[in-house]
């Protein structure tokens, strides 16, 4: 049934230092700091910093008293996702709906205001402890939510524009779990469905199911491990998390050349494929605009599908714990994710594992 979900309004990341965290995705990244609420604004519980760049919204929020209802939550997952939430036209609506369709409360519907306005926002559970709020501004003309202060801290875009798309790991078992949870509770359907066939090597394997909501505009591809022969980057991820949550954000670019080379510039680290991969890039997806030499120097990897082709890297975790990372992605008219690049990324990450003593 249809659930109408304008967008991702934005992504809230609970941070041990959301000062620092938003610091850190300001310089590498280049988002802007746009707005903050903390104690010096009324927030007595917690420091929220809202990031920006394109269509991306980032919130880094930290705890401010020790015993805030996140601690737990934080101390088991270190930094992580904590809500993916949406712009919907009626948060009462969506959140009661919802409700009815079999989900778990997180938190009522309720307003905030201030004296631009008012925001209407609920919030339902959904895997490990990953919540989707729903949020409604029509009627608020301030900058984010009521009481946050504007920062205005530019930061030299490396050209994302929007999120593509956010992968969720999950328990042994609990890939169709939560996919009919998001077919039946919010509307989406299955775009695409990769088995361990698909997502292999000779050591490790997963599956994966991506949703997909009414408009188009939400993909979620949901993972759970799969037998092999070692541990899975997929277990790692669920060891080291303390079970399921949000393992990566896919950014596009509209240039992912420039965007690769200004991250590396500054510091970010990518997975690294072996060289022999671009020996056949050219046979396997055919012609493409980009400068192949630039594409091989910065390792970027090349996938086609029937409607065009798309390209794409992975970063290294960006913490301490091998969990959260990103992709970075442009599309030349492919909706797919990448299936030819699957055996190469793979062998790429049981790498990383193997330094990391977890493969």
């Amino acid at each position: 049934m249809e659930f109408p979900i304008r967008r991702i309004d934005h992504i809230r990341f609970y941070c041990g230092n959301a000062k620092q965290a938003s610091d850190w995705y300001h310089r590498i990244f280049g988002f802007d700091v746009v707005a903050y609420a903390g104690l010096e604004t009324g927030l007595r519980h917690e420091a929220d910093y809202l990031l920006g760049q394109g269509e991306i919204r980032f919130l880094m929020s930290s705890p401010t008293i020790p015993d805030h209802p996140i601690a737990p939550a934080l101390g088991r997952h270190g930094d992580f996702v904590q809500d993916i939430c949406f712009e919907v036209d009626d948060v009462d609506w969506a959140f009661n709906e919802a409700v009815k369709r079999g989900a778990d409360v997180a938190s009522e519907p309720r307003t905030l205001e201030d004296d631009f306005g008012k925001v209407r926002v609920a919030a339902i559970k959904t895997y490990g402890d990953v919540v989707h709020s729903f949020l409604n501004r029509d009627n608020f003309s301030g900058l984010f939510l009521p009481n946050f202060r504007p920062v205005n801290k530019k930061g030299q875009s490396v050209g994302l524009e929007y999120v593509d798309h956010i992968v969720g790991n999950v328990e042994w078992g609990g890939m169709n779990k939560w996919v009919d949870y998001y077919g039946r509770v919010l509307g989406f359907t299955q775009l695409v469905h990769f088995d361990d066939k698909d997502i292999s090597t000779e050591y490790t394997a997963l599956m994966s199911k991506v949703m997909q909501n009414g408009n188009g505009r939400v993909k979620f591809p949901i993972n759970e491990p799969a037998e092999g022969k070692k541990k899975s980057q997929i277990e790692e991820y669920l060891e080291f998390h303390g079970g399921a949550g949000a393992q990566h954000i896919a950014l596009h670019t509209g240039n992912i050349i420039e965007t690769i080379t200004e991250l590396k510039r500054r510091g970010m680290e990518f997975l690294n494929v072996p060289k022999t991969y671009y020996d056949t890039v050219t046979e396997r997806v055919g012609e493409i605009d980009e400068d192949l030499t630039a594409i091989r120097e910065l390792g970027i990897l090349v996938d086609r599908d029937d409607e065009g082709y798309l390209l794409q890297l992975f970063s290294r975790p960006v913490e301490d714990r091998p969990t959260l990372f990103f992709e970075f992605i442009q599309r030349k008219g492919a909706k797919s994710f990448g299936k030819g690049n699957f055996k190469a990324l793979f062998e790429a990450i049981e790498r990383e594992q193997a330094l990391r003593g977890t493969l």
